[in-house]
């Protein structure tokens, strides 16, 4: 982990859907400042569980943190608001985009200030965004249910910056692209990561393309946190090569498959 303070701490969570199902058992992580984190792990892993937990979107889907903390500077933050949050530099880019379809992709990027007043800061962030990604400015004018999935992501990452954050929450952001726009996508994060200072926490099944990118990275499954390292570490890890990686050259595909591996059972300490 990096040596920067750390601007998110998650302490020993436990998330609780309608009031019977445990889907997150225990989890702890923490996110450096002006780091790139990537939860990595299969589909139902619990990572974007994860993510909707410090973001507070829990309660529009009956979840619940029932144990545990969420700390943001050392302060907790788990009965605060999603625009509570916002307000404080924290803010997701959901699974999936969800662009308004009916909105030009300037209008929806605008929408990504409605917390702020400063017309002149507003007008500023948007010229920025468009230097990020010139394609949207070419497309600032198009409704957006008539653009491509990767001008969708893309606009849904520069509506988040319109809030002139710290910290995003990047929830898959490589799903259903191609692996051109997987790059392009990959690459604008990194550069915002190093150019202005954003702190990242993305939830990503692309282990490969996250693991090139990420500083630091925890690996879920069923709902817990079963490794962590840093980037190069796992990416040059033989287990995380065979069952994430495909790379062992055998029919295993995933840690459940067997009933043993070398891992680090981080919720057993």
């Amino acid at each position: 982990m990096s040596a920067s303070p750390i601007v998110l701490s998650v302490n020993g969570i436990e998330v609780i859907y309608n009031h019977v199902i445990l889907v997150l058992k225990g989890v702890s992580l923490q996110v450096p400042e002006r780091g790139i984190v990537a939860l990595l792990g299969g589909n139902g892993a619990g990572k974007t569980i994860i993510l909707r937990a410090i973001s507070n979107l829990l309660q529009g889907e009956r979840g619940e943190v029932t144990k545990g903390s969420i700390e943001l500077r050392g302060e907790r933050i788990e009965n605060l608001t999603p625009a509570d949050l916002v307000k404080r530099g924290v803010v997701q880019v959901m699974e999936g985009r969800h662009c308004f379809a009916h909105l030009t992709i300037e209008e929806n990027l605008l929408t990504g200030s409605y917390t702020r007043s400063d017309k002149g800061e507003i007008a500023a962030n948007l010229e920025k965004v468009y230097n990020y990604f010139p394609r949207l400015k070419t497309r600032k004018d198009s409704q957006a249910a008539y653009t491509s999935g990767g001008e969708q992501q893309m606009c849904a990452i520069g509506r988040a910056l319109m809030a002139n954050p710290s910290m995003v929450l990047l929830d898959e952001p490589s799903m259903g692209l191609a692996p051109q726009i997987v790059e392009e996508v990959f690459n604008i994060v990194k550069d915002l990561n190093q150019k202005e200072h954003v702190t990242f926490l993305l939830a990503e099944q692309n282990t490969h393309m996250a693991l090139r990118y990420a500083d630091f990275g925890y690996i879920m499954e069923s709902g817990r946190i079963v490794m962590d390292g840093a980037a190069k570490d796992l990416a040059n890890n033989e287990d995380v090569k065979e069952f994430y990686l495909g790379m062992g050259g055998g029919e295993r595909k995933s840690f459940k498959d067997v009933k043993s591996y070398k891992r680090r059972k981080r919720w057993l300490a």
